[in-house]
């Protein structure tokens, strides 16, 4: 595969053995290229930028000195670190990787089953991709990274990341990253990328000392002055880094962190999806995913395929724990009509008025787009880890087994496309933790007395200290065990056995899915029926809730898929695991009517 046009930002390796080195620094005069014990002036050229060429092969270290600095700093687009990111950055060869899969172009969004996954919790690069058999096997056809980016310290969530083309040190090496996706190829798995375009970590990034034309002091964000993506060098900066992970590493999508806290995000977003679609080779599949809480549907038309749907994960949320703090306040008014919404239509706010947005207007009409526009979680690394003691489902649920397995069927036979968190598949009860390694112990504490500060409620209410991010405990806490115990292998014969009946019977009729309705049936009860594309009806009964709920009022006389009696349907919907093996059960059936195997 012909890699691209050389990128305007980093130090760019050339087949003859010369590095041409470039940085974007406005706000010096000068800056000195350190090469080994060279320091070399480089060329001042026009709009702020300073370039350099010189002969030197992969693996050499090197440092920019921006005049008046007072001290040598990485590159904002070093491709590896030699060491943190205070440290040198290595030249690096991307032709070096000699990949195994050079024939994989990637597989239909409608294949996507996501294992979202924390590589460092995971062993690295190396020890994820020892992982990628038994994923696999389960069903997993996307495994998605948080992000890589090199962050100060050995631990770190990863999105304190301040040199976003280099992997961190941490997990591993370029070419290790670029073996966990050949691997993954191998097995016809798609790999994604976490990336994050809304800010820098709080440690470590320089660029406001020599650039700080890259930030706008009139915007201010959670962490601090905004990113400006007015400034063309700065679009590229971030444009040439997507493109980055999707061509030289081979990645099959990104997944965009929380773009609402990007400025002027829309006719950005709009160009790089553009970009991107342009200069990846025209025989590969890419695919593009946003985390977005403005719920800005018109994105969705315009380059992206899909949203992690937080409003879905909510209000099941809501229905399987009773909790209404915080932004689940906006879901426990009528939660099984706001359920009944999400898997008609995708939002449950689509420009109504938030009770977790100030009683603001939040969203825009998703009625008209396709149900695999909106990623379906029951967990993810926000929705853990921002608890103030990571509290996984199966703690929360302990006391409602059932209603937490109807609730795993209905995300993995829903047309939406599923997300599995680490350890969910599993059943495990360790928690995911929010967890740092600042050096500075004075910074250090301030995140803990922060973190600390935001669950201070929950404080007073149980007693229980909330962990420090920056100890070593706190990371350890939430690494997964083995699955080794009878309770694992019963999660993950359920989630295997959901999965390849979605492989069956749903994803052949995906791409055309249409919703037919979703009725109400009792508080935390409902059915919801979809016309695939292949002419067969997928309808899911769940029942969420605590009651037994009669079906009978619901089910009309051209109601076919189910091959039961409909007393059995009834009594289907008084065990939340039972309806969903039922349903698509019956999709066989009606397969065997109509004269297909």
């Amino acid at each position: 595969m012909t890699l691209p046009r050389v990128y305007a930002h980093g130090a760019i390796y050339k087949p003859d053995g010369t590095v041409r080195f470039r940085l974007w620094a406005p706000g010096v005069d000068s800056v000195l290229l350190h090469v080994g014990a060279d320091a070399i002036p480089m060329d001042r050229l026009e709009e702020g930028w300073f370039e350099a060429t010189k002969a030197c092969p992969p693996g050499t270290l090197y440092t920019y000195e921006p005049a008046g600095l007072g001290r040598r700093v990485a590159d904002p687009a070093s491709r590896m670190q030699a060491r943190d990111v205070d440290g040198p950055s290595v030249v690096v060869d991307p032709r070096s990787w000699k990949w195994q899969h050079d024939d994989w172009h990637g597989r239909s969004w409608c294949d996507a089953v996501f294992y979202e996954a924390h590589p460092g919790l995971l062993g690295g690069f190396n020890g994820l991709r020892q992982r990628l058999p038994e994923l696999a096997e389960l069903g997993i056809t996307a495994l998605e990274l948080m992000p890589v980016a090199d962050f100060p310290g050995p631990r770190n969530w990863g999105y304190d990341g301040v040199l976003p083309y280099a992997p961190d040190r941490a997990y591993g090496t370029p070419e290790e990253l670029k073996a966990l996706i050949d691997a993954a190829h191998g097995l016809g798995m798609m790999v994604f990328l976490d990336v994050v375009y809304n800010h820098f970590g709080p440690v470590g990034n320089y660029l406001p000392t020599y650039a700080p034309q890259f930030f706008r002091e009139d915007v201010a964000t959670p962490w601090g002055a905004a990113i400006d993506f007015r400034r063309p060098q700065v679009r590229s900066f971030f444009a040439d880094n997507a493109l980055y992970w999707l061509n030289e590493f081979r990645f099959d999508g990104l997944r965009l962190d929380a773009v609402h806290a990007i400025v002027d995000k829309e006719d950005w977003l709009q160009e790089l999806a553009q970009q991107l679609r342009e200069r990846v080779p025209s025989e590969r599949v890419i695919h593009l995913v946003l985390e977005n809480d403005d719920n800005t549907a018109s994105l969705l038309r315009h380059g992206f395929d899909a949203q992690w749907n937080d409003d879905a994960h909510h209000v099941v949320h809501h229905l399987l724990t009773g909790e209404q703090h915080g932004y689940y306040c906006a879901y426990a008014q009528r939660p099984t009509e706001k359920l009944a919404r999400a898997l008609a239509q995708g939002f449950v706010y689509q420009g109504e008025e938030s009770p977790a947005h100030g009683g603001k207007p939040r969203g825009e009409p998703s009625y008209m787009l396709h149900p695999t526009a909106f990623v379906f979680f029951l967990q993810n690394h926000d929705q853990v880890g921002n608890r103030a003691h990571g509290d996984r489902l199966t703690r929360l649920c302990k006391d409602r087994p059932d209603a937490l397995c109807a609730a795993v069927a209905l995300q993995l036979l829903s047309p939406s496309i599923p997300l599995i968190f680490m350890g969910e598949e599993a059943g495990v009860q360790t928690p995911f933790l929010y967890f740092t390694s600042f050096a500075d112990p004075e910074f250090a504490a301030k995140v803990r007395e922060g973190r600390r500060a935001e669950f201070a409620d929950f404080h007073r209410d149980t007693g229980l200290e909330v962990p420090d991010p920056n100890a070593e405990n706190t990371w350890s806490q939430s690494r997964l065990p083995p699955y080794d115990s009878a309770s694992a292998g019963r999660w993950l014969a359920l989630y295997k056995e959901l999965l390849e009946l979605r492989r069956r019977h749903v994803v052949p009729g995906l791409r055309t899915a249409v919703c037919q309705s979703v009725d109400v049936l009792g508080e935390g009860c409902l059915v919801a029926r979809w016309e695939l594309g292949n002419g067969h009806r997928l309808s899911l009964y769940c029942n969420l809730s605590a009651e037994d709920t009669p079906a009978l009022g619901v089910l009309g006389t051209q109601e076919t898929v189910f091959h039961e009696s409909r007393e059995g349907v009834e009594n289907a919907l008084r065990d939340g695991v039972m309806l969903a093996w039922s349903t698509v059960a019956s999709l066989a059936a009606l397969e065997e009517e109509d004269g297909k195997p």
